[in-house]
């Protein structure tokens, strides 16, 4: 593929390095205008990095294509972890909040399992009607989430404040032991639960809406290797005016959170919906909550080890409210993904619990 080719399609990685040189020469300028300045470059810089991580979402899915699943959706899901990692790192670095990780791992899996998943099933429902797909896919997914959430977010809450450190390690091998084994299970002798055969008619139809790309797998792999590290970098300068921005303003608390998580989800939402649409609810499954169970299982080991080494806990123990949300979902998504097939009705009951998500974050709960 010729260099002049590929410049053209990643026109947006050249808008962020243009975008980057802008922040640095106008930082100072923009916040010393005061919060009105500030707010506009964290807006500019969020759409930023939203069209970064899409063109980094898009290779992956190139990758994906190639691979086939259960490796394609891992793939996905493992490219926008690896985007909301570098983020909350470095935001952490300057962020006085220590509920922020607890908040981002909550708000992505409100956003994951009832937002992407609940509207993706509404859509294609009135689109399809019953959507099939393999129930053990959303069975062992469901478990796992629990599970780790369960381990990292509930149980903090009774462990003594002296010995934070002892369990905080604890998780982090927790956390290693389970994506261990779910990863030796998605790509090994259980991979057949997630996956689905479709009806070969409409198999090949789906692949020939979705496409070949004729990039080099070498091409893709440095693409999302240099967007990762050019949203590290724009997620620096954003870091700076969210902080001057918000600062003294009357936001929701968990704003932040909510903006990283979308960050992360939003080239997801895009391909679940596609997938959804397309009559391939399992797609759809695999990236829903395989996301929520990779924020939750990847996301806590790395930031708990962080915490470690700067000797500074997080609070990762979730608020009553935000609990009693997390096992509604996943009630719900329990019995909605039981049966190997979905509806519009399944998929507004989880869309109507991600409204009420926003609705107590607007309130501050």
């Amino acid at each position: 593929m010729r260099l002049s080719s590929i410049l053209k399609e990643e026109k947006f990685l050249l808008l962020a390095l243009a975008v980057i040189a802008a922040a640095y020469a106008g930082e100072h300028a923009l916040l010393d205008a005061g919060r009105l300045g500030a707010l506009l470059g964290a807006t500019g810089l969020i759409a930023t990095i939203v069209l970064v991580s899409m063109r980094v979402a898009h290779h992956a899915e190139i990758l994906a294509v190639k691979v086939g699943d259960p490796y394609g959706t891992m793939i996905l899901t493992l490219s926008a972890v690896a985007v909301e990692v570098v983020i909350l790192a470095i935001l952490m670095s300057g962020e006085n909040s220590p509920t922020l990780v607890r908040d981002t791992i909550y708000s992505a899996v409100m956003l994951d399992i009832n937002g992407i998943l609940g509207l993706a099933a509404l859509l294609g429902g009135l689109k399809h009607g019953e959507q099939p797909y393999n129930d053990d896919s959303g069975k062992t997914y469901g478990v796992m989430i629990l599970t780790a959430m369960g381990i990292s977010m509930i149980v903090p809450e009774f462990i003594p404040d002296a010995k934070w450190h002892y369990y905080s390690a604890f998780t982090i091998c927790a956390m290693i032991a389970l994506y261990a084994l779910f990863l030796r299970m998605q790509v090994g002798q259980h991979s057949y639960f997630f996956s689905y055969s479709y009806p070969r008619a409409e198999k090949k139809r789906s692949t020939d809406d979705e496409g070949h790309s004729d990039d080099p797998t070498s091409v893709s792999v440095a693409t999302i290797l240099a967007g990762v590290v050019l949203i590290g970098i724009l997620a620096e300068f954003m870091s700076a005016f969210l902080s001057t921005g918000l600062k003294g303003s009357n936001a929701p608390p968990a704003l932040t959170a909510i903006v990283v998580a979308a960050i992360s989800a939003a080239p997801e939402i895009l391909t679940a919906l596609r997938a959804a649409l397309r009559n391939r609810m399992q797609a759809t499954v695999n990236i829903a909550m395989g996301a929520s169970l990779s924020t939750v299982i990847l996301t806590v080991p790395v930031m708990e080890a962080i915490a470690l080494y700067t000797g500074q806990p997080f609070i990762m123990a979730m608020s009553p409210v935000q609990t009693v949300m997390v096992a509604i979902t996943l009630v719900a998504a329990a019995i909605n993904l039981n049966d190997g097939e979905t509806n519009a009705i399944e998929g507004m009951t989880h869309f109507i619990l991600f409204a009420t998500f926003i609705m107590l974050s607007v309130l501050g709960l």
